[in-house]
């Protein structure tokens, strides 16, 4: 850091995204405490796994895991509001890298040819300006050496938002929200679904079936956080 640089923070001090907390010199974006604090899941190690269990009878899930615990008002609320609403794309890549690092020491996850982000309808990401899974997407493609296709999977209907939904009002809001492109070119393929947070999986299970029904592939779901309700 520059003496520019140090001049600067003065008035515009480097916080981290978790605790709020300013950074120091060698940190950045998550200060050190935080990083080694973050309430890893290590899903990705057992195949049944809580978020793997969501999805027992209703679809034919390859693996699926989360990189993080999600609670009200803790440091992994932070980390996904600071990348969600407040547009720190940095945070998303940062916890994609992370997160794909381990996913490929995971032997559920280390044939992962590509990394597909639930979209969000077109409006919508205009409106907001991108899509915080796909950012998150970006960072595990990295670290996984897979492809990122933000294209083959889209959203044909605008949804209002699935906050404060119960399970059932949740997959009846996207049951048929989600289609497939070109689906020649997923043929055989291993497909990692990703999301920011999941909580009753409706999303990933909607978006997931359409997948599903391509032949020779395998789908498995990943997420930043799991919020155990």
């Amino acid at each position: 850091m520059s003496i520019f640089d140090d001049f600067i923070s003065l008035f515009f001090p480097h916080l981290c995204v978790g605790c709020g907390n300013q950074l120091f010199k060698n940190e950045e974006i998550i200060c050190t405490s935080c990083l080694y604090k973050l309430p890893k899941t290590n899903f990705h190690i057992h195949q049944n796994n809580p978020v793997m269990q969501i999805f027992w009878g209703r679809i034919r899930i390859h693996s699926a895991a989360s990189f993080l615990y999600f609670a009200k008002k803790g440091r992994v609320q932070h980390i996904v509001h600071a990348l969600k609403y407040k547009g720190r794309r940095d945070v998303g890549l940062l916890i994609g890298e992370l997160y794909g690092k381990d996913l490929k020491s995971s032997e559920l996850f280390n044939t992962v040819d590509v990394v597909i982000p639930v979209p969000l309808h077109w409006k919508k990401q205009k409106k907001r300006g991108f899509n915080q899974s796909e950012i998150f997407g970006q960072g595990l493609a990295r670290s996984m050496h897979a492809t990122l296709d933000t294209q083959s999977l889209y959203r044909r209907v605008d949804t209002e938002t699935q906050t404060k939904k119960s399970r059932i009002k949740r997959w009846e809001n996207v049951k048929e929200v989600f289609a497939v492109k070109d689906e020649k070119q997923l043929e055989g393929k291993h497909i990692l679904l990703v999301d920011d947070v999941i909580t009753t999986g409706a999303t990933l299970e909607a978006s997931a079936t359409k997948l599903l029904a391509i032949p020779g592939v395998k789908v498995s779901l990943a997420s930043i956080a799991f919020a155990n309700q």
